[in-house]
Protein backbone atom coordinates (compact mmCIF):
# COMPACT_ATOMS: atom_id res chain seq x y z
CA UNK A 1 0.00 0.00 0.00
CA UNK A 2 1.44 3.61 -1.17
CA UNK A 3 2.34 5.83 2.24
CA UNK A 4 -0.69 7.97 2.56
CA UNK A 5 0.15 11.66 1.50
CA UNK A 6 -3.05 13.38 2.94
CA UNK A 7 -0.56 14.39 6.28
CA UNK A 8 1.70 16.43 3.72
CA UNK A 9 -1.23 18.44 2.16
CA UNK A 10 -1.82 19.46 5.52
CA UNK A 11 1.78 21.17 6.31
CA UNK A 12 0.61 23.82 3.76
CA UNK A 13 -1.74 25.23 1.30
CA UNK A 14 0.56 25.90 -0.96
CA UNK A 15 3.30 23.62 -2.38
CA UNK A 16 6.05 25.63 -4.20
CA UNK A 17 6.69 24.33 -7.93
CA UNK A 18 10.24 25.01 -8.84
CA UNK A 19 12.33 24.33 -11.28
CA UNK A 20 16.36 24.77 -10.47
CA UNK A 21 19.11 26.02 -13.01
CA UNK A 22 21.49 26.85 -10.82
CA UNK A 23 22.37 24.50 -7.47
CA UNK A 24 23.91 27.77 -5.48
CA UNK A 25 20.53 29.57 -5.60
CA UNK A 26 18.38 26.45 -3.91
CA UNK A 27 19.86 26.58 -0.22
CA UNK A 28 18.74 30.43 -0.09
CA UNK A 29 15.31 30.03 -2.18
CA UNK A 30 14.36 26.93 0.13
CA UNK A 31 15.49 29.22 3.35
CA UNK A 32 13.12 32.34 1.86
CA UNK A 33 10.15 29.87 1.08
CA UNK A 34 10.29 28.17 4.09
CA UNK A 35 10.54 30.93 6.20
CA UNK A 36 7.65 32.95 4.69
CA UNK A 37 5.71 30.05 5.43
CA UNK A 38 5.82 27.10 3.53
CA UNK A 39 7.53 24.50 3.89
CA UNK A 40 6.49 21.46 1.54
CA UNK A 41 8.86 22.52 -1.57
CA UNK A 42 8.47 20.25 -5.06
CA UNK A 43 11.99 20.79 -7.08
CA UNK A 44 11.10 19.47 -10.72
CA UNK A 45 13.19 17.06 -12.46
CA UNK A 46 13.66 19.10 -15.26
CA UNK A 47 17.17 20.48 -15.08
CA UNK A 48 20.39 18.26 -14.42
CA UNK A 49 20.86 20.13 -11.48
CA UNK A 50 17.44 19.47 -9.72
CA UNK A 51 19.07 16.23 -7.67
CA UNK A 52 21.92 18.08 -6.86
CA UNK A 53 19.25 20.94 -5.50
CA UNK A 54 17.15 18.32 -3.63
CA UNK A 55 20.14 17.09 -2.01
CA UNK A 56 21.38 20.55 -1.02
CA UNK A 57 18.15 21.57 0.42
CA UNK A 58 17.60 18.28 2.56
CA UNK A 59 20.89 18.45 4.09
CA UNK A 60 21.23 22.27 4.48
CA UNK A 61 17.72 23.62 5.38
CA UNK A 62 15.82 22.82 8.77
CA UNK A 63 11.91 22.53 8.41
CA UNK A 64 11.74 21.73 4.46
CA UNK A 65 10.23 19.05 3.37
CA UNK A 66 11.88 18.66 -0.32
CA UNK A 67 10.47 16.51 -2.87
CA UNK A 68 10.75 15.62 -6.51
CA UNK A 69 8.55 16.59 -9.52
CA UNK A 70 8.12 15.52 -12.91
CA UNK A 71 8.61 11.98 -12.01
CA UNK A 72 7.85 10.59 -15.38
CA UNK A 73 9.23 6.83 -15.30
CA UNK A 74 10.71 4.49 -12.96
CA UNK A 75 14.10 5.27 -13.36
CA UNK A 76 13.19 7.90 -12.19
CA UNK A 77 12.38 7.06 -8.41
CA UNK A 78 15.19 5.80 -6.85
CA UNK A 79 17.94 8.87 -7.88
CA UNK A 80 15.14 10.73 -6.97
CA UNK A 81 14.75 8.98 -3.54
CA UNK A 82 18.54 8.68 -2.96
CA UNK A 83 19.12 12.50 -2.86
CA UNK A 84 16.69 12.79 0.15
CA UNK A 85 13.22 13.36 -1.68
CA UNK A 86 10.76 13.15 0.91
CA UNK A 87 7.76 12.50 -1.61
CA UNK A 88 7.26 12.10 -5.36
CA UNK A 89 5.13 14.04 -7.58
CA UNK A 90 4.33 12.84 -11.09
CA UNK A 91 2.52 14.72 -14.14
CA UNK A 92 0.12 11.77 -14.99
CA UNK A 93 0.51 8.20 -13.61
CA UNK A 94 0.65 5.39 -16.45
CA UNK A 95 -0.25 1.89 -15.00
CA UNK A 96 3.65 0.88 -14.85
CA UNK A 97 4.49 3.97 -13.03
CA UNK A 98 1.73 3.75 -10.63
CA UNK A 99 2.23 0.10 -9.51
CA UNK A 100 5.77 0.98 -9.05
CA UNK A 101 5.19 4.31 -7.35
CA UNK A 102 2.49 2.28 -4.73
CA UNK A 103 6.14 0.87 -3.70
CA UNK A 104 7.87 3.32 -2.96
CA UNK A 105 9.07 4.18 0.58
CA UNK A 106 7.86 8.02 0.90
CA UNK A 107 4.33 9.74 0.41
CA UNK A 108 3.54 9.73 -3.53
CA UNK A 109 1.10 12.53 -4.90
CA UNK A 110 0.32 10.17 -8.76
CA UNK A 111 -1.36 13.14 -11.39
CA UNK A 112 -4.64 12.64 -12.60
CA UNK A 113 -6.75 14.37 -15.15
CA UNK A 114 -10.37 12.47 -15.10
CA UNK A 115 -12.14 10.52 -12.67
CA UNK A 116 -11.63 7.44 -14.25
CA UNK A 117 -7.68 8.09 -13.55
CA UNK A 118 -8.53 9.32 -10.35
CA UNK A 119 -10.41 5.72 -9.80
CA UNK A 120 -8.03 3.64 -11.29
CA UNK A 121 -4.80 5.32 -8.82
CA UNK A 122 -7.74 5.11 -5.62
CA UNK A 123 -8.14 0.99 -6.47
CA UNK A 124 -3.92 1.12 -6.17
CA UNK A 125 -4.42 2.45 -2.59
CA UNK A 126 -3.76 6.37 -3.05
CA UNK A 127 -5.56 8.84 -1.12
CA UNK A 128 -4.33 12.13 -2.19
CA UNK A 129 -3.44 12.86 -6.24
CA UNK A 130 -2.33 15.72 -8.09
CA UNK A 131 -4.89 17.28 -10.08
CA UNK A 132 -2.71 18.08 -13.63
CA UNK A 133 -3.13 20.23 -15.61
CA UNK A 134 -5.59 21.51 -13.16
CA UNK A 135 -7.05 24.54 -15.30
CA UNK A 136 -6.96 23.31 -19.09
CA UNK A 137 -8.55 20.53 -17.18
CA UNK A 138 -11.59 21.97 -15.62
CA UNK A 139 -9.87 22.99 -12.65
CA UNK A 140 -11.65 23.92 -9.55
CA UNK A 141 -15.28 23.06 -10.85
CA UNK A 142 -14.05 19.80 -11.75
CA UNK A 143 -12.79 19.22 -8.86
CA UNK A 144 -16.50 20.30 -7.26
CA UNK A 145 -18.21 17.95 -9.36
CA UNK A 146 -15.81 14.76 -7.75
CA UNK A 147 -16.71 15.81 -4.38
CA UNK A 148 -19.77 13.45 -4.15
CA UNK A 149 -18.68 10.62 -6.37
CA UNK A 150 -15.33 10.49 -5.23
CA UNK A 151 -14.99 11.66 -1.30
CA UNK A 152 -12.12 9.70 -0.13
CA UNK A 153 -10.02 11.41 -2.18
CA UNK A 154 -8.25 14.84 -2.01
CA UNK A 155 -6.28 16.26 -4.86
CA UNK A 156 -3.57 19.26 -4.99
CA UNK A 157 -4.25 20.81 -8.41
CA UNK A 158 -1.34 22.16 -9.84
CA UNK A 159 -0.55 23.99 -13.74
CA UNK A 160 -2.30 27.59 -14.19
CA UNK A 161 -2.66 28.51 -10.44
CA UNK A 162 -1.67 31.76 -9.20
CA UNK A 163 -2.51 34.40 -6.39
CA UNK A 164 -5.66 35.20 -8.15
CA UNK A 165 -7.62 31.91 -8.60
CA UNK A 166 -5.72 29.79 -5.65
CA UNK A 167 -8.45 30.23 -2.79
CA UNK A 168 -11.31 29.31 -4.98
CA UNK A 169 -9.28 25.74 -5.08
CA UNK A 170 -8.29 26.14 -1.20
CA UNK A 171 -12.07 26.68 -0.76
CA UNK A 172 -12.99 23.15 -1.69
CA UNK A 173 -13.22 20.18 0.60
CA UNK A 174 -11.15 17.74 -1.30
CA UNK A 175 -8.40 20.38 -2.08
CA UNK A 176 -5.32 19.81 0.72
CA UNK A 177 -2.73 21.76 -0.93
CA UNK A 178 -2.41 23.77 -4.48
CA UNK A 179 1.04 23.60 -6.25
CA UNK A 180 2.31 26.50 -8.25
CA UNK A 181 5.40 28.66 -9.56
CA UNK A 182 4.36 31.86 -8.77
CA UNK A 183 5.41 32.05 -4.85
CA UNK A 184 9.32 31.41 -6.84
CA UNK A 185 9.10 33.59 -9.71
CA UNK A 186 12.25 33.27 -12.17
CA UNK A 187 12.99 36.62 -12.23
CA UNK A 188 13.00 37.00 -8.34
CA UNK A 189 15.33 33.98 -8.30
CA UNK A 190 17.75 34.80 -10.98
CA UNK A 191 18.37 38.40 -9.08
CA UNK A 192 18.83 36.98 -5.80
CA UNK A 193 15.49 38.84 -4.50
CA UNK A 194 14.78 36.22 -2.26
CA UNK A 195 13.36 38.76 0.29
CA UNK A 196 10.53 39.08 -2.36
CA UNK A 197 10.02 35.38 -2.15
CA UNK A 198 9.44 35.42 1.89
CA UNK A 199 6.86 37.96 0.82
CA UNK A 200 5.12 35.89 -1.98
CA UNK A 201 5.03 33.14 0.58
CA UNK A 202 3.75 34.45 3.36
CA UNK A 203 1.19 35.98 1.30
CA UNK A 204 0.40 32.58 0.10
CA UNK A 205 0.32 31.03 3.55
CA UNK A 206 -2.23 33.09 4.55
CA UNK A 207 -4.73 31.80 1.65
CA UNK A 208 -5.57 29.60 4.39
CA UNK A 209 -5.02 30.40 8.01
Amino acid sequence: MPIDARPLLAQSPVIPVLTISQVESAVPLARALVAGGLPVLEVTLRTPEALDAIREIAREVPGAIVGAGTITREEDIQPATAAGSQFLVSPGTPAKLATALAHVPVPVLPGAATATEAMTLAELGFRALKFFPAEPSGGAAFLKALQGPLPGLVFCPTGGIDAANAAAYLALKNVGAVGGSWVAPADAIANGDFGRIENLARAARALRP
